[in-house]
């Protein structure tokens, strides 16, 4: 955390997008960094942490509050379809919202307006009160509607930050490639990890 910085609540949502090992290493880091961290998880994520890191899909948000581990206080998890969760409207306080990962049908309702859960509600919510919203898509390649839907949302002021880890940190792990997309994420909410690479550094 930056000098002077408080800590804050966020909110994190996993959509169903392959790289569901972001989101939880996202969420591993912003349980040590913020107060309080609001967790929703598609019906289609659930499905793909499953296939990928094993979760029980059936328990969704508690399934991957429980991989997350730490303090199990400052993690909250909602229902997709829970829209009177306090992040559903813009007098709750939070610094910002992360999807983490992104996939394409939920950058396209986000882009087009369609807040049809509470995922989609919460994004509307930040693009609205001019918080950060942070989109981290995997989808590769991108098709001319992906990328135009995209522009649509950085344009509305979300930052789009694609699943792209760098290599001049010489990664040994992919732990190591996670980390950096990971950090570079939370970056965009004010905070400093603990441990963070920066270029030039050794």
């Amino acid at each position: 955390m930056r000098q002077g910085a408080t800590p804050s609540e966020i909110v994190v949502a996993v959509t169903g997008a392959s790289g569901s090992l972001y989101g939880l290493r996202f969420l591993q880091a912003a349980a040590a960094i913020f107060s309080r961290v609001h967790v929703v998880v598609s019906a289609r994520g659930a499905q793909v942490m499953e296939h990928e890191l094993g979760l029980n899909a059936g328990e969704c948000a508690r399934g991957l509050i429980a991989a997350v581990g730490g303090d199990p206080q400052r993690l909250v998890g909602y229902a997709p379809e829970d829209m009177l969760a306090p992040f559903a409207s813009g007098s709750a306080h939070v610094a910002g919202m992360a999807i983490v990962p992104c996939s394409m049908g939920t950058a396209a309702r986000v882009a087009a307006g369609v807040s049809d859960d509470l995922i989609t509600r919460a994004a509307d919510v930040m693009l609205k009160e001019r918080r950060p919203l942070v989109l981290v898509p995997r989808e590769s390649p991108l098709s001319s509607i992906h990328l135009r839907n995209l522009l649509t949302l950085a344009e509305a002021g979300a930052v789009v930050l694609p699943a792209m880890p760098p290599f001049y940190h010489r990664p040994e792990t992919i732990d190591d490639l996670v980390g950096m997309v990971v950090n570079r994420a939370l970056r965009q909410f004010g905070v400093e990890p603990e441990g963070a690479y920066a270029w030039g550094e050794p």
